[in-house]
């Protein structure tokens, strides 16, 4: 998986001496890999030169292979979640406020647990890069109508009066090679939490870009 980096400074038009050095300019090094997810107003240097979808409260990098989507509710209008998809799988991603110094994570995926045992399905608890993660599955209703099993891979991520929730689904939930790919693009993920005060556990407000796919 590709990340693009923002372009530094404009560069002249290009002429026959100058060229082969103008093209240099214009294909950067791939940067290293990060080690986030990062809150938006305090990253380093090396994150902050990460190109980014610019959707309110999160800041996505482009990702080739990957289609930016989104979750509407259908009642609000507003926003509920973000969707970076592929053939073989998807990354949801959710943030909420949570308060300063506050393990936020430690009081929702017990719910989370609970609420996946309500509806029928089961669900383990590992450790993984990011700390613990709940492995669910949970039965579904296929397009054809036939019965089938969702699984997925719930992670936490606790930062400064925030938290992100990520979803794998598909292979990245499954098999341990692709999970590490995707959480590669989990590390370049920024959160924007606002200065405002807000209720613990409320959704940070999502917005909308010009590119991406509305789904219902």
């Amino acid at each position: 998986m590709k990340f693009r980096r923002k372009s530094s400074t404009p560069t002249e038009p290009a002429t026959p001496e100058t060229e082969t050095e103008t093209v240099a300019e214009e294909t950067p090094a791939e940067p290293a890999q990060l080690q986030g997810p990062y809150d938006a107003d305090s990253m380093p240097p090396e994150a902050a030169a990460v190109e980014r979808v610019d959707l309110g409260s999160l800041l996505l990098p482009p990702v080739e292979g990957l289609e930016l989507r989104l979750q509407v509710d259908e009642a609000s209008g507003a926003i509920a979640a973000v969707l970076l998809t592929a053939e073989d799988g998807a990354l949801e991603l959710r943030a909420f406020a949570a308060p300063r110094g506050v393990d936020l994570w430690a009081e929702v995926w017990p719910q989370l647990e609970a609420d996946v045992a309500q509806r029928g399905g089961q669900s383990t608890q590992r450790e993984g890069a990011f700390g613990t993660e709940l492995v669910c599955q949970l039965g579904v209703t296929m397009p054809d109508g036939s019965q089938g099993v969702q699984p997925s891979r719930i992670i936490g991520i606790n930062g400064d009066r925030w938290l992100l929730r990520a979803t794998f689904l598909g292979r990245p939930a499954m098999e341990v090679e692709a999970g590490e790919a995707w959480e590669q693009v989990l590390r370049y993920v920024a959160v924007r939490r606002g200065k405002g005060a807000m209720p613990k556990g409320e959704a940070l407000p999502l917005v909308m870009p010009p590119q991406a796919r509305r789904v219902e």
